[in-house]
């Protein structure tokens, strides 16, 4: 991979390796050894300085040499938000490589990179599932399930004990010892946040919906189960409450909203969608259910985007024939987000469906198909198919597609007209997620899923909770940005509101039943 990881400010890494001369201890100068170290450091400008206990006795025969000669060491220490950790102390002699693991807590997905921190590269990455999916898909479930102490600990170890194998794979295959990783940063929603730390999340989802913390100390990995990391700290980003996690405070300060003057909005398709609207001056979050649909979940074929998934689609106007690309380049094995979005959008501009979303009336076409669910239109034959069988996207689908678009443009437009702002008055809108970096913003605006602004407006910026994550650790000013989000951020409930509903069923519509908002969209002359 080896790409850089981009830092916005020259506040310095949150993980330094640095040269430190101990002078000799004298009759004059009678300070404690480890007192020593920490007066020298602090003179360096890392100050204050804690020094772990349990590190006491091995730092101190690290330093010296016989007859108590002391030398120049390599002093590895790590920035706490309040104080600089001495994490390892090693021989000027010998090399001191500084690593970490940013760690996005999907619910879905565990995303892991490794990060050379001096050097700001990227030199790994993993993506697993979530073990956790065993005792429900859904994170209600599983909160009900760790209301048993047992739940939670299966919970959290399943966690633990995935995240772990899948760091020692990574290490392993990039060359790397575990005592060379020295920070771990994650981010996750507030749920995940609690199974990670082992809280109990049970009144997450209980009236008046209080997490057991919002904040969480920077901890040893060995405290939270990584022991195979004997120097390793770990941060998890805080959350605001139980609808905003560090996993959207990452995405913001990835996004650079924090930072910006401008007004902009950052959309994360996830297991669910997540918005935040505003600037350095104040932010709205919300959230919506559209998140299953725009990553294939909606269709009997979709699927997240990954290897074997359609994730573009065009059709052709004259013969009604599809031409689709699949990640991989092998068979198909279902249609992700992107690709659902491409092929109604496709559909509606070749006048297969009109803008209700049904099949046009006396069409013919090779392509469609009588089913027990009605018509339907086979995007993909059983010779282009890994299992065998045509893939085949009904009618019913479409609709239920267009119920999650629907949605989405709602929530967009609602928290919009809240602040008085329109579409208009936004800079940049960021699309982030895996989603975010298939979609093509001019199809998406085609069908009426996000605003009809100039597509230079969108900016797709991939995995934001895993971004952030890895920023952290290259710009150690961002342990503070992250708390003036947590801070900055309000958390507004748009469910169930009159206002929602009427403009929800507007939005069914192909691109939308008023066409002034969708100046863009050219609308089949037949429909």
């Amino acid at each position: 991979m080896n790409c850089d990881v981009p830092v916005r400010s020259g506040g310095g890494p949150l993980i330094e390796s640095v040269a430190v001369d101990l002078p000799a201890p004298s009759l004059g100068d009678n300070t404690a050894d480890l007192d020593r170290l920490a007066r020298t450091l602090g003179q360096m400008g890392f100050s204050p300085v804690r020094i772990s206990p349990g590190k006491m006795n091995e730092f101190v025969r690290k330093m010296r040499e016989s007859n108590l000669r002391f030398r120049t060491v390599v002093a590895v220490v790590g920035y706490t938000g309040t104080h600089w950790e001495v994490l390892e102390i090693v021989a000027l002699a010998n090399s001191a490589p500084v690593f970490g693991f940013a760690l996005d807590l999907g619910t879905t997905s565990l995303v892991l990179r490794l990060i050379d921190i001096a050097h700001n590269k990227i030199i790994g990455q993993v993506a697993v599932k979530n073990p956790q999916v065993a005792w429900g898909e859904d994170i209600l479930s599983r909160i009900i399930f760790a209301r048993n102490p047992d739940g939670l600990a299966a919970l959290r170890d399943s966690l633990v004990q995935a995240c772990s194998d899948a760091m020692r794979e990574t290490l392993e295959q990039c060359g790397i010892s575990p005592s060379h990783v020295y920070i771990v940063s994650c981010a996750g929603n507030t749920a995940m946040s609690h199974f990670f730390w082992g809280l109990d999340p049970s009144f997450l989802c209980r009236e008046p919906y209080i997490p057991a913390a919002n904040r969480f100390p920077m901890a040893r990995a060995a405290e939270l189960g990584f022991t195979f990391l004997p120097n390793s700290l770990i941060y998890l980003f805080p959350n605001v409450g139980s609808y905003v996690g560090g996993d959207i405070i990452s995405g913001v300060i990835a996004a650079g909203l924090n930072r910006s003057t401008d007004l902009r909005m950052l959309i994360d398709f996830g297991t669910n969608a997540e918005i935040v609207l505003g600037n350095c001056e104040w932010m709205l979050a919300c959230a919506g259910a559209a998140g299953p649909a725009l990553e294939g979940g909606v269709v009997e074929r979709g699927m997240q985007a990954a290897t074997g998934a359609i994730d573009q689609v065009r059709i052709n106007r004259k013969t009604l024939e599809p031409d689709f690309r699949v990640i991989g380049d092998g068979k198909a094995s279902g249609i992700c987000g992107s690709g659902l979005i491409e092929f109604v959008a496709e559909m509606f501009s070749s006048k297969i469906l009109n803008i209700q979303g049904k099949f046009s009336a006396g069409l013919s076409c090779s392509r469609l198909r009588d089913t027990p669910d009605g018509p339907a239109y086979a995007l993909a034959l059983s010779s282009q198919t890994l299992d065998g069988s045509e893939m085949l996207i009904s009618e019913i689908d479409i609709g239920i597609f267009l119920k999650s678009k629907a949605a989405m443009y709602t929530i967009l437009s609602v928290i919009c007209r809240k602040v008085g702002l329109s579409f208009a008055d936004l800079k940049n809108i960021y699309i982030a997620g895996n989603f975010g970096n298939h979609v093509d913003s001019e199809m998406a605006v085609r069908i009426g899923m996000i605003p009809d602004l100039p597509l230079e407006t969108y900016l797709g910026i991939g995995n934001s909770s895993l971004l952030g994550a890895s920023m952290l650790m290259c710009d150690r000013t961002l342990l503070e940005e992250a708390e003036h989000v947590r801070n900055t951020i309000t958390y507004v409930e748009l469910n169930v509101n009159v206002e929602l509903m009427n403009e929800f069923r507007g939005a069914l519509f192909i691109p939308h039943t008023d066409p002034k908002l969708f100046p863009s969209v050219e609308i089949p002359a037949s429909q």
